[in-house]
């Protein structure tokens, strides 16, 4: 059996090793455009900081190790131009031009994504670079080398976007970031996004949220100006594009595989496309989302490393392993802080238009009493009937990746947010609490369930308090209070509640609120153990509150 393989990283490496490990006499060739296979994407960033040193660091193997270790015919700067799926052939163009046909029995695609970088004008101006290979990393090394980098405007704020924030401001560049929507880190919800527009704050980077980049053009003082909307110009001597990526389709639509609604190449649940014998994974397939079945594209190394050992088995054994589709499960690092996110985050179901509830919990990262515990903030949602869960955020400074694990593989599972509380964790003062953060937010999740803590969010509070459709009560202490609250909100102590009843009316909706929640949920059984029956707390408490509806970024002029 003769295998290709078009594309050298993540799933097509995968697929190789695979292949080999299942069928030790197959003919397995693997081609790859760039000179390098099986390198750490995720890791570039942290090599242009200095966090990773030594550029060998970022490959996994080499062309020849990888081919001697797997008996695998590896051939870099070898482009495949063209599929015949009739013949079963493919075109391949060699480094100096020359071309040749190879024939296959089977064919994998794994070509990837490719960095958005739109018509503007100016944008081919040295100095404005991309990030999604060695040959780009090498690039930003040599001008990084080469030129006094003082300030750097990174244009877009998902995750290598801001990973690039924090590696150009370790380099010691003054950074600006730029971004078109009205928060960073668009995969979560803007409450989560607000922890890190306060934290990118105090690091020093300059946020310009909800602004468009028109074009750039030679600065005043050498370097880059980008131009946004409306006049503003920002001068940088370094610019980095982070705008997106799309699938890499062109290959597959020219030799006539079907294409997806999203864009990507479709596959079915063997991860075959719609020409016989050739199959595709990674980032430029599209598969329908486990939670929606809707046609989803996943950037992610992840599902990507998983297609390729699914795949290898279908082309070797004859499709006989489906693939379950990914929840889309994300971590990054900013600064100080971690953001992490798997399923589906409140705002996507809104779009979707599908109906939801949601948690907001605050919770020590290990038990307080244990020197080094910071807070980490969770966010559920789940269906309002039956409890499943949808999707969890998280962000905080300490072990965010456990709980955000934890939680994609309870998603994955159909978990609900009943069930999600017989989830056992392991226990030690240093590492959690004797009730793990998780565990708080699917008890916290159970109760607005039951209906034993209505609840509404940050947004609900924030237009009680312009247009008074609700009384609000501050449960916290005295000196709290006077530290600032919710416009409006008139402060009864917890403690005090029982002995104030005849202050909290009975003809008009109440909304409770504390610091994080709990204090505002003992307030509510209190008051809904004693008749009263329109009460709210405020999911997440004043923490929340404050962080969302704080204006973080530079002002629009």
């Amino acid at each position: 059996m003769k295998h290709l393989i078009v594309g050298g990283v993540a799933g097509g490496a995968t697929a190789a090793a695979r292949i080999r490990r299942a069928d030790e006499t197959a003919e397995i060739i693997l081609f790859e455009r760039g000179k390098y296979i099986s390198f750490a994407n995720c890791g570039l960033p942290y090599y242009l900081g200095g966090t990773i040193p030594q550029r060998g660091q970022l490959f996994v193997q080499t062309p020849e190790g990888f081919g001697r270790r797997f008996a695998v015919d590896v051939r870099t700067e070898s482009e495949v131009t063209a599929i015949d799926p009739r013949a079963k052939t493919v075109t391949v163009r060699r480094a100096d031009g020359t071309t040749y046909t190879e024939s296959y029995d089977k064919l994998l695609l794994s070509p990837g994504a490719n960095p958005v970088r739109p018509p503007l004008p100016g944008i081919d101006l040295e100095g404005i670079f991309t990030l999604r290979n060695v040959e780009d990393t090498d690039r930003i090394k040599n001008y990084l080398n080469a030129h006094a980098v003082r300030r750097a405007v990174v244009v877009g704020a998902g995750f290598i976007g801001l990973e690039m924030a924090e590696n150009l401001h370790r380099t010691g560049a003054q950074v600006a970031v730029v971004e078109m929507g009205n928060q960073v880190m668009a995969p979560v919800d803007y409450s989560v996004a607000a922890h890190l527009h306060a934290h990118l704050t105090q690091k020093g980077v300059a946020l310009y949220l909800e602004r468009r980049v028109e074009g750039f053009e030679r600065g005043e003082q050498g370097g880059v100006a980008v131009l946004l909307e409306g006049g503003e110009r920002l001068e940088a001597d370094l610019v980095m594009l982070s705008i997106g990526v799309r699938p890499e389709t062109t290959l597959a639509r020219e030799a006539g595989l079907a294409l997806g609604e999203t864009g990507g190449i479709r596959v079915d649940k063997y991860l075959r496309t719609s020409q016989p014998d050739i199959y595709a994974v990674g980032d430029a397939i599209e598969y329908p989302h486990p939670l929606t079945g809707k046609p989803y594209l996943n950037y992610l190394a992840n599902p990507a490393n998983r297609q390729g050992r699914i795949v290898a088995d279908n082309m070797v054994y004859g499709d006989t392993t489906p693939y379950e589709g990914a929840v889309g499960t994300a971590i990054a690092k900013v600064f100080d802080m971690t953001v992490a996110t798997t399923g589906l985050p409140a705002k996507r179901l809104r779009q979707m238009g599908i109906p939801y509830a949601s948690s907001t919990t605050h919770s020590a990262s290990h038990a307080g009493y244990y020197p080094g515990a910071t807070m980490m903030t969770l966010k559920l949602t789940f269906d309002p009937a039956s409890g499943r869960l949808y999707g969890a955020q998280c962000v905080g400074y300490d072990g965010v990746d456990k709980r955000i694990d934890q939680l994609a593989l309870a998603i994955k599972r159909g978990a609900t947010v009943q069930e999600l509380t017989a989830l056992e964790q392991a226990y030690a003062p240093p590492f959690s609490s004797a009730k793990d953060p998780v565990a708080i937010a699917a008890y916290t999740a159970s109760n607005i369930l039951s209906g034993a803590m209505p609840a509404v969010g940050w947004r609900d509070a924030q237009a009680a308090a312009a247009d008074g459709s609700m009384y609000l009560i501050d449960v916290r202490t005295p000196a709290e209070f006077a530290g600032g609250s919710i416009p409006g909100a008139v402060n009864i102590p917890l403690d005090d509640l029982r002995e104030r009843l005849d202050e909290v009316p009975a003809d008009r909706p109440v909304l409770i609120f504390c610091a994080i929640g709990l204090r505002g949920y003992l307030a509510t059984r209190i008051l809904l153990g004693r008749g009263y029956t329109n009460i709210r707390n405020l999911s997440g408490g004043l923490r929340t509150y404050a962080l969302a509806t704080a204006r973080y970024g530079i002002p629009k002029p």
